[in-house]
């Protein structure tokens, strides 16, 4: 009798534990993990590095708010004037013309922009960043929370603070701040902008809202060590 009670008490909270887990996600979330042909891991990692291109499958109001319809950093890569295109010797389609299709506005670091004067943090050479922002937009990223914690939020950003926030799983979580301003939204630093929470492990959203000021490349996610 008493092995049969500690079963059904185990069962009981493997099910409770499994729907926690479960309701992290809003239920009337429509929008999937990123993926293509090239990037197939599917929900970012935490703790580790989020990629803000990589934003969710969705679409507008989905996956994404952006004020404009056309990927500003595409249409511009596109361009090509007297002294040449926008490309970087050698640059894929891929990376030039990421995600073109859809509204947020993505580029990547080249050489005459990013890397003809000197940064206090260098971004990596082909670095996918979010940029021509505008106030009021914001991106969702399903992640998978490998382990429940606090965490410090660490990116690499150009210009200044553009007052941004993280959402996990629809309520605010942490008001982000970029703490010195650049002078030039291609000269690039690297900071720590806030703290997060994350309460269980599995899958997550987080919702980064933000508006106009600076061009954001990623966010990663370091666990912080539980005070004793």
């Amino acid at each position: 009798m008493k092995t049969r009670w500690f079963y059904c008490c185990f069962l009981l909270g493997t099910i409770c534990f499994a729907q926690t887990l479960m309701a992290q996600i809003p239920k009337d979330y429509k929008g999937k993990p990123f993926k293509d042909k090239y990037y197939k891991l599917g929900a970012q990692a935490i703790p580790g590095r989020v990629e803000l291109a990589y934003y969710d499958l969705g679409g507008e109001g989905i996956a994404y708010h952006d004020n404009s319809p056309e990927n500003e950093g595409s249409k511009l890569n596109h361009e090509v004037h007297d002294y040449g295109s926008h490309h970087r010797p050698g640059i894929s389609s891929y990376i030039a013309f990421f995600r073109e299709k859809e509204g947020v506005d993505i580029s990547y670091t080249k050489d005459w922009a990013d890397f003809n004067h000197p940064n206090k943090v260098d971004p990596a050479v082909n670095q996918l960043y979010i940029g021509w922002e505008s106030d009021n937009e914001w991106t969702n990223y399903t992640v998978n929370v490998k382990a429940p914690g606090r965490y410090k939020i660490i990116t690499v950003y150009g210009n200044k603070d553009n007052n941004s926030s993280l959402l996990l799983n629809g309520k605010e979580a942490v008001k982000l701040k970029l703490p010195e301003d650049t002078g030039n939204w291609h000269y690039w630093t690297q900071a720590t902008i806030g703290e997060i929470v994350f309460p269980v492990a599995g899958l997550n959203l987080i919702t980064l809202k933000y508006n106009t000021g600076a061009n954001l490349a990623y966010l990663d996610f370091v666990r912080l060590e539980d005070k004793k």
